[in-house]
């Protein structure tokens, strides 16, 4: 449930403000100087124009839906909480990365105002890379206990500071540049392309994070007024603003802020970490070096404290999602705080600073992997624009599709670039990357599935919107049980996204009295479904066939069509010919195949007040099962049992486990209310057939068919046999 729309257009540009100006300018504004000399003014420049680029695809997205999570949210609706997984997964990293960049940062800081101190320092027999590491792991230790226990702060003291600072500094420098000549001011900019090429590319990758703040915007989208212009524009201020500081720092640096004999490109190269602090220094004087200092200490403090928080809630709601382990959702009851996410991303965060040599490696980690999650944007973007035009009428990318893929191409390949240039940044990219894919395929792959299916039966609008368009066939004999076949087809089939087929097959081996009447009930069959199927909001294509034999028509129909599944309403299942079909059907298609059984004439599968859903297992039909309960629970809430029976004898720890996995099972199908509950009897059958008899519904997995093994085996039948109610057999290809 998104929270109450109380963000203006200020405020949300304050989020993305605070988010982008901070630590990361005073700390990468040398690294980026030493490689580039002072074309780094002209990298920053194209990174503000990527930023532009990938702003356009943001608020294309939180427009047509602006509720919050940003990209995460988008990546779920868009592809799927798989996908979802892989985008979340990559942001959770980039925080991580952002984090670790801070944490080193104030390391620095703190380390250069020591030896400006205590000279001696240097000579304690400990590396500058030490000290810098161990003030990280001390900030980091003690900002994850403050959240652990008190949460965050607001931060409008910090930014404001921030904000301060930063003015007076421009300000300073540029009352000097006019006290030297023109000819003075373009001699600093002498060489311009110090690197060359390779060396703005490089200068873009290791600053690229100082811009991507506006993308924090999105993930509060839920909480802005207005989002149709508000999102757009705070976006675009956030970047505007964050350049127009920027822009006028560098420049100072470059031309005021440089020694008589030196340049940019030397101080930086000797110390980049205190670059920016040197240079103010020669115009502003002592106080100039310690403002930065100073400024940079609480901004990187700042910014470490809001990404360890942005972290931790990113690894929350993917635990909540189903995506990471569910440990990582746990809210301690006195404080309300996510302390086990905090907890394991401090640890991430502890191995990364112990990992990454230096700032610039920090920098060019967190700016691949911000990189990469912003062509991932792009893609995203595009996908959803070409599946749902409709749902971006408020605001549409100028310049369709040449603006998101030129972005989406500039962000990929700088993020290469920077993989080559930072090889550590680029390994512990791609090993976290390969390390996720490997722990989501073994332990959250199918849990990820199962959701997907069932926000897909809650919310029908995904179908379109993840470019599905199954196809459901119908096959249509009795009338009587139209009403309740097309219903049920709604949640294979969702209404305005899914498209089902109505079959009617007309035997034609049959004297001519019995062929017009057997024609004759067809039609009437198909006419009631027609009806009922307009009525429920579909628009239902029709098929009339005729064929010598109806059982293998279905599947050659089927196959033709290529079905996504098959529903096949029976009034007897219990005849051994009509088992045998159903058999020889499931092994010749390659589809789902969904049998109903109509308990009675008049019975109807939107009265149905109470479901009982036998597992035995959570794999095989898991898909189907959560697509048509889902489907029914949102169309009218009915009480969902899901029931799992086991031996007498089974021991006390396995019965637990059971019971556990069995409640998030349900939990991952049924948002609301739902029973689950594990049974011990020797005699399950019979215990499933006294269940059942109590309940309106039935939902059952069939076997796969084997040599000795027919899909219909003794429980089925005996169901089918000995109970009153409506019976769903399903059986997932």
């Amino acid at each position: 449930m998104e929270s109450k729309r109380h963000i203006g257009f200020w405020g949300a540009t304050g989020i993305g403000v605070g988010a982008m100006i901070g630590g990361g300018i005073l700390a990468l504004a040398g690294v980026a100087f030493a490689v580039s000399g002072p074309s780094t003014i002209f990298a920053f420049l194209i990174n503000g124009f990527i930023a532009f680029l990938t702003v356009f695809s943001f608020s294309e997205m939180a427009v047509a839906h602006p509720q919050n999570g940003g990209i995460y949210t988008f990546s779920k609706k868009a592809l799927s909480v798989q996908a979802a997984f892989g985008v979340g997964w990559v942001v959770w990293f980039a925080s991580i990365v952002a984090t670790v960049l801070y944490a080193l940062g104030f390391g620095s800081f703190v380390l250069i105002a020591l030896q400006q101190m205590y000279p001696a320092i240097q000579e304690m027999g400990f590396s500058p890379r030490f000290i810098t590491a161990a003030l990280a792991l001390l900030a980091l230790t003690f900002y994850t206990w403050r959240l652990s226990r008190v949460g965050g702060g607001s931060g409008v003291v910090a930014n404001i500071g921030k904000l301060i600072v930063f003015a007076i500094i421009i300000a300073s420098g540029l009352a000097m540049t006019v006290k030297i000549s023109f000819s003075e001011i373009t001699s600093s900019f002498q060489p311009f392309f110090t690197g060359g090429v390779t060396g703005v590319l490089a200068a873009m990758g290791y600053t690229f994070i100082t811009v991507q703040g506006f993308g924090l915007i999105t993930n509060v989208g839920g909480e802005i007024k207005n989002p149709e212009k508000n999102i757009p524009k705070a976006m675009m201020a956030t970047v505007l603003i964050g350049l127009s500081v920027y822009i006028p720092i560098l420049f100072v640096i470059a031309t005021v802020g440089v020694p008589d004999g030196e340049t940019i490109t030397s101080i930086s190269t000797q110390n980049p970490e205190a670059a920016v602090a040197i240079a103010v220094q020669q115009f502003m004087g002592p106080f100039g070096f310690w403002l930065v200092i100073v400024a940079g200490i609480f901004s990187m403090l700042s910014a470490l404290e809001a990404n360890i928080f942005a972290a931790s809630r990113v690894a929350m709601v993917m635990a909540k999602d189903g995506t990471l382990n569910h440990q990582l959702a746990h809210v301690d009851k006195k404080t309300g705080l996510p302390t086990t996410s905090i907890y394991v991303t401090a640890v991430l965060v502890g191995l990364l600073i112990i990992l990454l040599p230096n700032v610039a490696a920090a920098g060019a980690a967190s700016g691949l992997i911000f990189l990469v999650s912003y062509a991932l944007a792009h893609a995203i973007s595009m996908l959803m624009r070409n599946r749902n035009f409709e749902s971006t009428k408020n605001f549409r990318t100028p310049l369709y599709p040449f603006l998101p893929i030129l972005g989406m191409l500039a962000c990929f390949g700088l993020a290469t670039f920077q993989a080559f240039v930072e090889p550590a940044a680029g390994l512990i990219s791609l090993f976290w990357l390969v390390f996720g894919s490997a722990i989501f395929i073994i332990f959250f792959v199918q849990k990820a599935r199962v959701i997907d299916a069932s926000e897909e039966a809650l919310h029908p609008e995904l179908v379109k919107l993840r470019g599905l368009n199954p196809l459901v066939l119908v096959p249509i004999v009795n009338p009587d049980n139209a009403e309740s076949k097309i219903f049920l087809a709604n949640s294979l089939a969702p209404p305005r996204y899914g498209r089902v087929l109505l079959l009617a097959i007309v035997l034609k081996e049959q004297e001519n009295i019995k062929f017009e009447k057997a024609l004759e009930n067809n039609q009437k069959a198909m006419s009631k479904a027609i009806k009922t199927s307009v009525m429920s909001g579909l628009q239902p294509d029709t098929l009339i066939t005729i064929a010598d034999e109806p059982w293998n028509e279905m599947a050659r129909v089927a196959k033709l069509h290529r079905c996504k599944s098959i529903l096949i309403g029976l009034s007897n299942i219990t005849e051994l010919q009509t088992q045998k079909d159903i058999d020889n059907l499931v092994k010749a298609v390659e589809c789902d195949v969904v049998i109903f059984r109509q308990p009675f004439s008049g019975w109807k599968i939107s009265d149905v007040k109470k479901i009982l859903v036998p597992v035995a297992g959570f794999a095989e039909h898991d898909l189907l099962r959560a697509r048509i309960l889902a489907s029914l629970w949102r169309e009218n809430q009915p009480m969902v049992s899901f029931v799992q029976i086991l031996p007498t004898n089974t021991p006390t720890d396995v019965v637990a486990k059971s019971r556990k996995k069995l409640h998030s099972f349900a939990s991952q199908i049924i948002p609301g209310k739902k029973r689950s509950r594990i049974y011990l009897d020797d005699n399950p059958k019979e215990l499933l057939i006294s269940l059942s008899n109590k309940s309106d519904l039935v939902i059952l997995g069939l076997t796969a068919p084997g040599p000795n093994r027919p899909v219909l085996g003794n429980l089925p039948i005996a169901l089918a046999t000995d109970t009153s109610c409506g019976l769903i057999f399903i059986n997932r290809k």
